[in-house]
């Protein structure tokens, strides 16, 4: 059996790729996941950080309301389209803290963790926390495994060989190219989030606090177009806006991107265990605290698999145990810089629009087949 190697061959790693050993059964696999669970929560790792929480919620309210009074202070003014951008990057930095919500990092209750993530994500940014949350939790279930991982699904972009061969000539000639099209399309990413978010709390059938989400965001997006159009004209407005959701896509994007796209793909009959599923199939962005405030945690995307509801702030302490661990167990922990796993990114889509079809016998694989 072998897996379609979605990056290419040189991606750096941190460790070596291991020899072909003796079959690992899920048993072998889930001991070992308690064995790295049990470290992880005797070093209390997965004790919230009350006052990281506090701290992070009311910065991003006071900086959510500097930005406001700050529009209105400069008034019809193009100087606007700055306060636009700072806008895209305080409304990314929420969206970072309701991820966390939605993950029950920040508090232990979890009626506080869920109308925290409403707060922040239908009222402050305007989308649905109920269907991002279950989109999120089928990706968290089966990591860059086709058929199950809606992150994979194909779309405009195609993230897999399978989905390619659907495509008619038009759709095959934007696949070969679809690496250079992916900043640029990112551009369009914050509208279709809020898009995709109204069509989901409008379609039939159940939905939990469906017109809890819907007043949310009719009072944050019908308010923030209000103000806009209320203090500039169209043309100034429309540019606002563009600046805006453009930015904000594009900073979502590029904080989620590096973390799967270019990573081994799995077929979606295989069964692996719960450590391999997360690890093999994770990247994570070297960089210090910057680079963890840039990305929102997402650049420790291993342990973030791992232990999801793990706080931001111990991130990087359960790194080095996990990075420790499986290198011990011969379990390829995968590295970059956050530039270099861009170029990932580019060279995977144009590989796979192209219908590359080099093998790839990922460790996984090798380490589940009998010696001989």
């Amino acid at each position: 059996m072998t897996l379609e190697m979605s990056a290419p061959s040189a991606a750096p790693t941190t460790q070596p790729r291991p020899a072909k050993g003796p079959r690992r059964g899920p048993s072998r696999g889930a001991s070992e996941f308690a064995e790295l669970s049990a470290t992880i929560q005797g070093m209390g790792l997965l004790e919230r950080r009350y006052g990281y929480t506090w701290t992070r919620l009311s910065a991003a309210v006071l900086a959510l309301g500097g930005v406001a009074v700050g529009f209105w202070l400069i008034g019809d003014s193009w100087f606007q389209l700055i306060v636009a951008a700072v806008l895209a990057v305080v409304a990314t930095q929420i969206a970072f803290l309701g991820h966390e919500a939605a993950h029950r990092q920040l508090f232990t209750s979890a009626r506080w963790n869920e109308w925290t993530t409403l707060v922040l994500v239908a009222l402050l940014s305007g989308m649905s926390s109920m269907w991002w949350s279950r989109k999120h939790t089928k990706h968290h279930a089966a990591p860059n495994q086709e058929g199950k991982d809606p992150d994979i699904e194909s779309s405009v972009l195609a993230f897999t060989p399978a989905a390619v061969k659907q495509r008619g000539r038009v759709g095959s000639w934007f696949a070969a190219r679809q690496g250079w099209f992916f900043f640029p399309l990112l551009l369009l990413e914050g509208l279709n989030l809020h898009v995709l978010s109204i069509r989901a709390l409008c379609e039939r059938g159940a939905v939990k606090r469906r017109w809890v989400e819907l007043s949310f965001i009719t009072v944050r997006l019908g308010g923030y177009l209000a103000a806009i159009f209320l203090v500039l004209p169209p043309g100034k407005a429309a540019a606002f806006l563009g600046v805006q959701l453009g930015l904000f896509g594009l900073y979502m994007g590029c904080s989620f991107a590096p973390n799967h796209k270019g990573m081994p793909l799995v077929p979606e009959s295989m069964k692996v265990d719960f450590l391999r599923r997360q690890v093999l199939m994770s990247r994570n962005i070297r960089g210090g605290r910057f680079t963890t405030w840039l990305l929102g945690g997402l650049n420790h995307q291993v342990e973030h698999h791992l232990f999801p509801n793990m706080p931001r702030p111990n991130l990087a302490r359960a790194r080095v145990v996990v990075r420790q661990f499986c290198a011990e167990r011969g379990v390829v922990y995968t590295e970059t810089g956050l530039l270099t796993s861009y170029g990932i990114v580019v060279q995977y889509l144009n590989r796979v629009g192209l219908g590359a079809r080099d093998p790839f016998e990922c460790p996984l694989v090798a380490s589940y087949r009998p010696r001989g």
